[in-house]
């Protein structure tokens, strides 16, 4: 159901969505558009990709992160690993 995202969560998929992977000024948009600390933003964001109504309103971007995320915490178990301490 998409009436169940909020204007805050669907603008928030939009900005990730439309924003090229590896340009700068990410963090400033995030402040304009969203009035929002860029650390509060990653942290909404991770919240949100978990939930059935934002893979609704944008299935390719949600699985994208999905994956992504799940790539990162493939890595950092890796290290982990390994560590000696």
């Amino acid at each position: 159901m998409l009436g169940d995202l909020s204007d805050r969560d669907r603008a928030i998929l939009t900005l990730e969505a439309a924003w090229p992977r590896h340009s700068g000024m990410k963090e400033e948009t995030i402040r304009t558009q969203l009035g929002m600390s860029p650390a509060r933003y990653y942290q909404l964001l991770g919240r949100l990709i978990e939930t059935e109504q934002a893979l609704q309103f944008d299935p390719l971007l949600v699985r994208r992160l999905r994956r992504l995320r799940d790539a990162r915490g493939a890595q950092r178990s890796s290290r982990m690993r390994g560590f000696v301490g």
